[in-house]
This record gives structure tokens, C-alpha cells and sequence, in this order.
């Protein structure tokens, strides 16, 4: 098969798939394709749409590639569509930073962080998709362990979870989660 029809055949994958494709599933569509082939394909795509000043781009998103417009173009794509974004309350997203940074863990993980019971922030996270149960934990009741899902990662426009920032890059301060558990965070006394 010519290298422009493989490029073309590509394209149009790209275009129809509401989710990002990984190379398993392009090649699928191929009888006998090498993944370097698939590779230099998109690569090519995307050098082309980039050299044409083009509204849309292929981005690499939650471990597959996808045809998406540029984020300059938002507000005019939000307003034909007036989706429903996700919005996230601050405990919201203070309780998806923590599953990121160390799912697999427990609810009572994830409240003795923070210090507060995270039942309805948890439906929350489930309900739109950003977390999912990942399984029990080895341990006594079996707690159900949660973790991010592709929607997550898709969301927050990532490639994969070790495109978050490094832990290090916080502050102490940042981190100290359990100062704020013991009141210090809200000016109380300690008794």
C-alpha cells in the first residue's frame, strides 16, 4: 500500500473516532502494517496540519491520538455546542489530586489526607467519569481501591500520569496535609 493512502486511511480513522486511537487500534484497520509505519503517518499528519496554520491538530491523549481543534478556537466552539463542562469544587479536586498522585488507595486514605469524610466528593468523581474502582486491597474488610480512568487524563489534556507534575516541584507547605487535619491550617489550638 503507498505511503499517501496509509497517511489518508489514518486521517480518516482519526476523524471518525470520538476517542483517542491507540497505534493496536489503527493497525487493526491494516492487514500486515509495522507500527513504525503508523507512527511516521501521524507524525507526518501532524507536521502537515501545522504547516497549513489548521483550526485542528493530532494530539497525544491518555495513551492514543486524537484529531482536536486548537485551544485558541474555544470560546467559539463553546458556544455552539454550550456543553455542560465539568466543573470540580475545591474538594473535588483536592480529592482527584490525591487519587492521581497515589491511587490505587481507599476512601479512608483519602479522608485521613483530608481530613474530612470524601463519600459524596467520591460519587462525584465516579458520576463524571474521573475515577473508577480499581479493585479491593489486601487488607482486612477488603476496602475497594480507586484510580483515575482516561477521561482524567483525557480532561486534563495528558498523555499519561507521568505527565503530572513531580510531587517535588510543591512546596512543603503544599504538601503537608496533616498540619491541616490537626487544625493548624484553620488557625485553631491544638488541645
Amino acid at each position: 500500500m503507498a505511503e499517501g493512502m496509509i497517511k489518508k486511511i489514518i486521517e480518516a480513522l482519526l476523524f471518525v473516532s470520538q476517542k483517542p486511537l491507540t497505534i493496536e487500534e489503527i493497525r487493526q484497520a491494516f492487514d500486515g502494517i509495522e507500527d513504525k509505519d503508523i507512527e511516521g503517518a501521524i507524525e507526518e499528519l501532524k507536521r502537515d496540519y501545522s504547516g497549513q496554520d489548521r483550526s485542528f491538530g493530532i494530539a497525544e491523549l491518555a495513551g492514543g491520538w486524537q484529531i482536536v481543534t486548537n485551544p485558541e478556537f474555544a470560546p467559539w466552539i463553546s458556544k455552539l455546542f454550550k456543553q455542560n463542562e465539568v466543573r470540580l469544587s475545591n474538594p473535588a479536586m483536592e480529592t482527584l489530586a490525591i487519587i492521581a498522585y497515589k491511587q490505587p488507595l481507599t476512601r479512608s486514605e483519602m479522608e485521613r489526607i483530608r481530613g474530612v469524610n470524601v463519600d459524596g466528593v467520591l460519587k462525584t468523581l465516579l458520576d463524571k467519569n474521573l475515577i473508577k474502582i480499581r479493585g479491593r486491597k489486601d487488607a482486612p474488610g477488603r476496602p475497594i481501591t480507586y484510580g483515575t480512568t482516561e477521561e482524567f487524563l483525557k480532561h486534563f489534556g495528558l498523555k499519561a500520569l507521568t505527565e503530572l507534575p513531580r510531587l517535588q516541584d510543591f512546596s512543603e507547605h503544599d504538601l503537608d496535609f496533616e498540619k491541616e487535619v490537626d487544625g493548624d491550617a484553620l488557625g485553631q489550638e491544638k488541645t
